[in-house]
């Protein structure tokens, strides 16, 4: 039997600048690549259209045609890893085995199990930094500490991205960050391991059918990004990239998105290293998975009303841009990020509902879902978080609505009935819903 090196796709499903599948390619065997439909992530969902699957469907359909167009093919299971992993190490001659970091504690569970599993065999497991540009403790303070808090991050974070630049083969005298280099993989496309198609399986045969909802595009303009400042705010224009889903799945590269940011506009760059802030932190301070970076914090007693999260959820609070916001995220799997600021505000300041439960909720919609970003983003809402807004900074959605959609043109987008008798009056009177948020966080963060 041939022995092979395995490369194990996950959160990286593009061939180019694959920082994992290039250490593989350059290893002494040929390359099978692998990807697992993981029933441990697919049964907890309860959409049978859920949008992701779909789209992940598609990717790995996608590569499977690329990688025979190479004469190659991909080994495509649904499963459990650990159990999937147990019948390939039976059926093939598995030498070595590449994948890139994930930093989610059950995915770093499920890794664990595999490495254990591999190790029993003697085989090397090799992970590789590739969905960030900085991870873990690459960007610390002077003490070698993590950083808490944004904007101090983001200043070491550029100095040590300026700090090492080299050229670029090929590129005459262009110099580049080191770390934004790319992975040249398609050097190496010979060692992938020649063999027929392999089959895949079919969407239904995992529960799963084809969704209605658009995919955003991979790529983006260079004028969208050189105007990005001045338009990301506004949700009724087509203003921010939309790219959430290809970097949650890595269809496109961090890198060469990050050296089109740098060369074009610095408020994109700083989107890219929110995502980097938001990584370290989850690996970090992995407590944030589940409560609040700030532990005062999770004595706040939640009103957690039932009724009103559920007219949250279907856009019906009475409030129009919070309304427009959620009717947006349910029927396109996007809300403008803007938008979700508002939501988020509304929700656990104006509702006093644990922003778990808001969480949770974009979890199970947002196309571009990533646990990192999405926990950071609503414990920032809450107040709980790193870099949070303080607690007594309650937004009014009325201010909200007047600065970033004076028209009226997103609301009547998405909620097509405002202004008519059929718009529900505001579930929550303002002003005192900001009184009552003040008082029952004051209670809570009282010292002890």
């Amino acid at each position: 039997m041939q022995a092979l090196t395995l490369f194990w796709f996950r959160r990286d499903l593009r061939l180019q600048d694959n920082a994992g599948l290039y250490h593989a390619l350059k290893s002494k065997f040929p390359v099978l690549p692998l990807f697992i439909f993981d029933t441990d992530i697919l049964d907890e969902l309860d959409d049978p259209q859920d949008a992701r699957v779909s789209f992940l469907h598609n990717c790995v359909q996608d590569l499977q045609a690329q990688l025979q167009e190479l004469g190659s093919s991909m080994l495509v299971r649904y499963g459990k890893p650990r159990e999937i992993w147990a019948q390939i190490l039976e059926e093939f001659a598995i030498a070595e085995v590449y994948t890139n970091h994930d930093y989610e504690h059950k995915a770093i569970q499920r890794d664990e199990q595999v490495k254990a599993l591999l190790t029993e065999r003697h085989i090397p497991f090799y992970t590789f930094k590739d969905q960030v540009i900085f991870e873990k403790l690459e960007v610390t303070k002077a003490d070698g500490g993590p950083y808490t808090v944004f904007t101090p991050y983001s200043r070491t974070w550029k100095t040590k991205l300026l700090s090492h630049m080299e050229k670029l083969e090929g590129a005459g005298e262009e110099a580049i960050s080191f770390y934004l280099k790319p992975y040249p993989c398609e050097k190496y496309y010979a060692n992938f391991h020649q063999i027929p198609p392999l089959p895949l399986p079919a969407l239904s045969a995992m529960g799963f059918h084809t969704s209605n909802i658009d995919i955003p595009p991979n790529t983006v303009s260079r004028g969208l990004i050189k105007t990005y400042d001045k338009t990301r705010d506004f949700p009724y224009l087509l203003g921010t990239s939309r790219l959430g889903i290809h970097f949650r799945f890595g269809t496109i590269s961090i890198r060469e998105k990050a050296r089109r940011a740098l060369e074009l506009n610095e408020t994109f760059l700083n989107e890219l290293i929110w995502r980097d802030f938001y990584a370290q932190i989850l690996a970090n301070f992995p407590h944030v998975a589940k409560g609040s970076f700030r532990p005062e914090y999770d004595r706040i007693e939640w009103r957690n009303d039932e009724k009103e999260f559920e007219k949250w959820c279907q856009g019906k609070t009475g409030y129009p841009i919070v309304d427009a916001g959620m009717r947006e995220l349910n029927q396109t799997g996007f809300m403008h990020n803007r938008v979700r600021m508002i939501t988020a505000s509304f929700l656990t300041k104006h509702l006093l509902i644990d922003w778990r439960w808001g969480e949770a909720y974009f979890a199970k919609k947002l196309l571009d879902f990533d646990l990192a970003s999405n926990n950071g983003g609503w414990q920032w809402a809450a107040g709980c978080g790193t870099d949070a807004a303080p607690y007594f900074r309650v937004f009014s959605p009325a201010a909200q609505q007047e600065k970033f959609d004076p028209e009226y043109k997103y609301v009547r987008k998405w909620v097509p009935e405002y202004g008519t008798a059929a718009y529900p009056k505001p579930i929550v009177d303002h002003k005192m819903a900001r009184e009552r948020c003040l008082e029952v966080y004051k209670i809570a963060l009282k010292p002890l």
